[in-house]
């Protein structure tokens, strides 16, 4: 197991949270994963800006953004050539016993540092096996990176043979994500992923292939996707910010073939200067 290269907990260097921290009592908060590359965070803004928007989902007040940045910067000013910084933003230590806050709290913010690979022969294409957990249809914390990732725990944990990461489906069958990824499909020359409004994570490298589909001429759409139409296409790939974008060569005992789109978006996002 890979140690911390430095734990700051409100800008000060340690690993003690508060026992009455409510992210630790009620996952009562919000966490970013970030690549650092040549001590420079991938994607900083697109980041806070999810980060930001979860806050307010969650209501949580938190003030110390100009602070926060300032972490970052100095935990990258540290990082080797690759690093995963892991941001999270508690509501801060409880005021009173039970599940409500009581809006008095002070947000606790926890910056890391951690080393970090990436995944060897990715443009290769990797295996993904089907989890058994199924995902409830609708949450209203959906598309939010919240500290509760249970379901996430528990598919990750069942045994996972040779396969690289686990495919999620809900109730009906349809596709949510993979356990630590984003999920696409291509037919057709057309780009299509699972919404994120009823389950599932808005992954900032996810937003990253929304955005620049358009750069590269393709055509994309957010559209419920079932396990048959995931099967069917001509391309699968998955998504994260750590290992990018990654084509999907077999889901179980079924294998696709070559994958031209998955990998002009590897390179594309691959050479984005951010």
């Amino acid at each position: 197991m890979s140690e911390s290269l430095g734990t700051w907990i409100d800008g000060i260097s340690g690993d003690v949270v508060p026992a009455d921290d409510r992210g630790l009592q009620y996952g009562d908060g919000l966490f970013e994963t970030i690549l650092v590359r040549a001590n420079r965070p991938r994607f900083l803004d697109a980041h806070l800006t999810r980060l930001s928007q979860g806050l307010a989902s969650l209501g949580i007040q938190f003030s110390a953004f100009e602070a926060l940045r300032a972490d970052i910067a100095s935990a990258c000013a540290k990082a080797p050539a690759l690093a995963i910084l892991k941001i999270v933003i508690t509501r801060g230590s409880a005021q009173r016993r039970g599940y409500a806050p009581s809006g008095t709290e002070t947000a606790r913010r926890i910056v890391s540092l951690w080393p970090t690979s990436l995944p060897e022969h990715a443009e290769m294409g990797v295996a993904l096996r089907v989890a058994r957990l199924r995902v409830p249809e609708s949450s209203p914390l959906a598309g939010i990176k919240h500290l509760n990732r249970l379901e996430n725990v528990l598919a990750a944990a069942e045994e996972p043979g040779a396969a690289f990461e686990s495919l999620m489906l809900d109730m009906r069958g349809r596709v949510v994500s993979g356990t630590m990824s984003n999920v696409f499909i291509v037919k057709s020359g057309m780009l299509l992923t699972p919404p994120v409004d009823r389950a599932g994570v808005a992954g900032v490298l996810r937003g990253i292939v929304l955005r620049e589909a358009g750069h590269l001429a393709l055509a994309v759409r957010q559209q419920a996707l079932t396990f048959y139409e995931l099967l069917n296409a001509d391309e699968v790939f998955i998504t994260n910010v750590r290992i990018g974008v990654v084509p999907v060569r077999s889901v179980g005992e079924h294998s696709f073939g070559m994958n031209p789109v998955s990998l002009q978006l590897r390179a594309h996002i691959e050479s984005l200067d951010a």
